[in-house]
C-alpha cells in the first residue's frame, strides 16, 4: 500500500494514500464507494476550489453543516448563505474556513 502520513507536532495526523486504494479500504469494511468531490479533482489539477464547492468539500471531509459552523464561529443558515452563493465571507470566515477544510488557498483570496 503507498501510504504518506502527514505529521503535526511529532504526532500522526493524516494518512495520504492513493484514490483505488481508499475505495478498496472502503469496499472491505463494508461501506459504499465515496464520490468524487468536485473540489478534490480541481484541487489535484492545480486549481484553487471556488466557494461554490464549500458544500462538496464539507461533505467530502464528513462534517455536517451546523458543526462545521459551530467551529466557524458562524451559524448554520450563514453558512448555507455562503454554500449557496448568497454570501462571500469576509476574510477572518475565509481564515477559518480554509483552515478546517484544508484549502489554504482560500486564506488570499478577495
Amino acid at each position: 500500500m503507498d501510504l504518506q502520513v502527514i505529521s503535526r507536532d511529532g504526532e500522526p495526523e493524516y494518512a495520504v494514500l492513493p484514490w483505488a486504494q481508499y475505495q478498496a479500504l472502503l469496499k472491505a469494511a463494508g461501506l459504499a464507494s465515496a464520490p468524487t468531490p468536485q473540489a478534490a479533482v480541481a484541487a489535484t489539477e492545480g486549481e484553487l476550489p471556488g466557494f461554490e464547492q464549500l458544500g462538496a468539500l464539507r461533505t467530502a471531509k464528513g462534517l455536517e453543516l451546523a458543526q462545521l459552523a459551530r467551529t466557524v464561529g458562524i451559524s448554520p443558515s450563514y453558512l448555507q448563505m455562503i454554500e449557496s452563493g448568497e454570501r462571500q465571507p469576509d476574510a477572518a470566515i475565509r481564515r477559518s474556513l480554509a483552515w478546517e477544510l484544508g484549502v489554504a488557498g482560500w486564506r488570499d483570496t478577495p
